[in-house]
C-alpha cells in the first residue's frame, strides 16, 4: 500500500470492456484468472466456459456471468475488532464493488477445488451452479452471512 494511502474510489481508473462481449465484468473476471502474466491463455480459458455455458443452459452467457455474480454477491461479512484485549468478529456491509470482487473470488475457488476435468469445464460448472443458487460458492456466501447474523450481537463495537 502506498504512503499516501490509495486513491479515492471515483478518481481510480475504470478498467476497459473486454471485446468479445464488451463488458467490464468479464474483463475483470478474466484478470482475476490470469496467471502467471499469460492473460490470452486466460481469455481462451474463459471464453471456452462462456461457450460451454452457451451450450448446456441454451442462454445469453453474459447474462448467466452477471446473474450468477450477483447471486454469489455477499450483502454482510465479518471483521475482526480488538476491543478490551479481546477480539470480536463485527458484521459489517460490504461495498458493492467489494462484493462483486468476492463473488468473482470465491466463484474462481470453487472451480479450482473441483477435480476430474479441463479448467475451463469446472469454471462452467460452477458459474451454472452459481446461476442457480447452488454449489460451494453460494454456500460460502451463505455461511458468510450466517457468520455476520451469529455476531449480530456485538455489531455495537463497530466504528
Amino acid at each position: 500500500m502506498p504512503r499516501k494511502g490509495l486513491r479515492p474510489r471515483e478518481r481510480r481508473k475504470p478498467p476497459e470492456p473486454d471485446f468479445k462481449y464488451n463488458s467490464v465484468l468479464v474483463s475483470k473476471f478474466i484478470n482475476k484468472i490470469n496467471y502467471r502474466g499469460q492473460k490470452t491463455v486466460a481469455e481462451k480459458t474463459f471464453y471456452g466456459a462462456m461457450d460451454i455455458v452457451r451450450e448446456k443452459l441454451k442462454e445469453d452467457p453474459l447474462k448467466v456471468l452477471n446473474k450468477a455474480v450477483e447471486n454469489v454477491k455477499p450483502l454482510l461479512e465479518v471483521k475482526a475488532r480488538r476491543v478490551g484485549g479481546a477480539n470480536y468478529q463485527i458484521p459489517v456491509e460490504v461495498p458493492s464493488d467489494r462484493g462483486v470482487t468476492l463473488a468473482m473470488r470465491w466463484i474462481l475457488t470453487a472451480a479450482r477445488q473441483r477435480k476430474g476435468m479441463a479448467f475451463k469445464k469446472k469454471l462452467a460448472e460452477e458459474l451454472i451452479l452459481a446461476f442457480r443458487k447452488e454449489g460451494a460458492a453460494f454456500k460460502k456466501k451463505e455461511d458468510t452471512h450466517k457468520m455476520a447474523e451469529a455476531n449480530r450481537a456485538f455489531a455495537h463495537y463497530r466504528w
